[in-house]
């Protein structure tokens, strides 16, 4: 299979991330959204939406969307809750990356690493949301290790991509101190290089 992705994009990492660690074996298409790599038209033809990641699955069929291609690649393993609530959980954490997570934390990160923005001039609904969010994070691992419980699961992965490179968009992370310990974990079970 091949992975279209962009290294800087937490969200192209988590399809990598999760493709290592069920050993599967495919081909990794580096593609510059930078560039417009996501706007030739071979690259719209694959993926209407311009975006990366974008899975061609061995029989050719496209899957896109980082949330839809790590359920895919993992399903039947240990990333995926056997009980169906843990699994509804699970889900629950990952609708809400991509709604109350990665808006916030993501575009300030690219603006600020990205765009050259300094943080100061930031929106400040923008800030507000991703610190919102990094305190949300916070509480929903008062009680585990992990967002769901006791092991990892795609949550995890899905909310690490951009919650371990916060700082990078001007979020200190010192201020949430089960976020960091729990981003060392998830790095760890990842065998990410922090």
């Amino acid at each position: 299979m091949k992975i279209y992705g962009d290294s800087i994009s937490g969200n192209c990492l988590k399809v990598k991330w999760v493709a290592d660690s069920l050993g599967l074996s495919y081909d990794w298409i580096e593609t510059d959204v930078l560039t417009a790599q996501t706007r030739t038209p071979g690259y719209l033809a694959m993926n209407p939406a311009g975006q990366v990641p974008l899975l061609i699955r061995d029989d050719g069929r496209a899957l896109a969307q980082s949330n839809a291609i790590i359920l895919h690649l993992a399903e039947g393993s240990t990333l995926i809750p056997t009980d169906a609530y843990d699994r509804a959980k699970m889900l629950e954490w990952m609708f809400w990356e991509q709604y109350s997570h990665e808006p916030y934390v993501a575009v300030a990160r690219f603006q600020v690493r990205y765009l050259g923005k300094p943080v100061s001039e930031l929106e400040p609904r923008l800030v507000e949301r991703g610190k919102a969010a990094l305190g949300r994070l916070e509480q929903g691992l008062a009680d585990s290790p992990f967002l769901v419980g006791e092991t990892l699961s795609l949550a995890d992965v899905a909310l690490v991509a951009y919650t371990r490179v916060a700082h990078e968009g001007g979020f200190e992370l010192s201020g949430y101190p089960r976020v960091t310990a729990w981003i060392g974990r998830v790095e760890k079970a990842l065998k990410i290089a922090a």
